[in-house]
């Protein structure tokens, strides 16, 4: 099986193949038929869906499956895999940097790069930061950005190439809703095949053995517990506030009250036992994770999209220049796909996968036959890159060599630390 070159990806991005993909079957890294555990979503429901699967025999069927990983989070991995081959100085890449001062803040936050910031470099955050005090988006460098376009792809070129690959749409811009879009030209998502779904079970002996009777207990303004009616939170009335909430609200009493409601349990700050039950307190039964035939990662990075983009320099364009950048671009991707299987699978708690075989990747360049299919290491992938952006380099495609720091505004500091006194001072819900 051939190794993917520089000199066949650039092949196929100047040629007419439609796009590389792979196909990874994976199993629970405790064995077949362990559970896992799937993203959560609202009221804690796992994405379930039918899907139209291939069978053993070549048939075709209908087959429950659900959402291991989804398609944003995939790419926030690959992200996450280039950002630590950079900080591990394996790889060079253009990045946009917010570093943030520890000593205004209750918890240290560090550094926040193009690469982690959830909308790349049209995040807010790179947005509400500043160049010796002037908003990003409004010096030089970041107003390059409002002629962005497939176009006129060069300024996130020069600045954030990532963008290009796993997709942005600059609608906290200038421009709005009306800013940049660039589709994902680098898709991957992790999907469980035949999926059963199973219990989640709760219990917990509290080694004080506190009686819920022991209640009623009320918060404090520092938004500790009390059961001394003298010390709570009261309103306009007298009343005092309860611990916890019902139904995500606020509940008061009067404070010579003997008989409470559940926002007063002391079980609402974590005391006192749990009965052992498999359903929720509207006896609803609650997902525990599933059991599947297998879990298969499906990416791909389509040439198509990345064939609409252009790269002039100075206002010159030029057919060899586009290929050029188009290459770059396809060997970041195939690099960061690398890296991510480099890393692995433990893509949360309870749900570490393992593949089943090595990864390969196929090239569908013509309709018919049978794709050629090629491997690719982490490190022949990261060389990769090197000489593509060499060769971009010699055809006047240059992207910025150091990050670009930027300086948190005032505001941005004092909104994050406003959010974090108040999650100091308020019981988790």
């Amino acid at each position: 099986m051939s190794t993917l070159t520089v000199d066949l990806i650039r092949d196929a991005v100047a040629g007419n193949a439609a796009a590389f993909r792979t196909r990874n079957r994976l199993q629970p890294a405790e064995g077949e038929g362990s559970k896992v555990f799937p993203p959560t979503y609202a009221e804690g429901t796992y994405a379930l869906e039918n899907r139209r699967v291939k069978q053993p025999d070549g048939s075709i069927a209908t087959i429950p499956c659900v959402l291991i990983d989804s398609v944003q989070s995939q790419a926030n991995r690959h992200e996450e895999a280039l950002q630590n081959a950079i900080d591990a100085g394996r790889i060079s890449l253009p990045l946009v940097v917010v570093d943030f001062p520890g000593e205004q803040l209750l918890d240290a936050v560090g550094t926040i790069t193009s690469l982690t910031a959830p909308h790349r470099i049209a995040d807010a955050i790179l947005r509400d930061s500043e160049i010796n005090g002037v908003r990003f988006r409004q010096t030089d460098v970041g107003r390059s950005l409002d002629a962005a376009s497939l176009q006129n792809a060069t300024p996130l070129y020069e600045l954030c190439p990532t963008a290009l690959i796993f997709g942005m749409w600059d609608s906290t811009g200038p421009r709005g809703g009306l800013g940049a879009k660039f589709q994902r030209a680098f898709v991957s998502e992790i999907v469980g095949i035949n999926a059963i779904v199973g219990r989640k079970t709760s219990s917990r002996i509290d080694p004080l053995q506190i009686r819920k009777e022991a209640g009623p207990i009320f918060r404090k303004p520092d938004g500790t517990m009390t059961t001394n009616a003298n010390e709570a939170v009261r309103d306009q009335e007298g009343k005092c506030l309860l611990y916890g909430k019902s139904k995500k609200k606020d509940v008061y009493i009067l404070a010579d009250a003997t008989d409470f409601p559940d926002a007063g349990k002391p079980s609402t700050a974590n005391h006192g036992n749990v009965t052992p039950d498999y359903r929720d307190e509207n006896k609803n039964e609650i997902p525990g994770g599933v059991t599947l035939d297998y879990a298969e990662q499906t990416a791909v990075l389509s040439l198509a999209a990345l064939r609409r983009l252009h790269f002039p320099v100075n206002g010159d364009r030029s057919e060899e220049r586009d290929i050029a950048g188009r290459t770059v671009l396809a060997t970041i991707a195939l690099a960061a796909a690398a890296l991510a299987y480099e890393t692995g699978f433990d893509l949360r708690s309870r749900c570490l996968l393992w593949p089943e075989h090595v990864s390969e990747w196929e090239l569908l360049a013509t309709p018919g036959e049978v794709p050629q299919k090629f491997r690719l290491v982490a490190a022949e992938a990261l060389k990769g890159v090197k000489e593509a952006v060499a060769a971009a380099e010699a055809l006047g495609l240059v992207w910025r060599g150091e990050p670009l720091v930027l300086t948190p505004s005032a505001s941005l500091v004092a909104l994050l630390r406003r959010s974090q006194e108040i999650a100091a001072t308020t019981p988790e819900e």
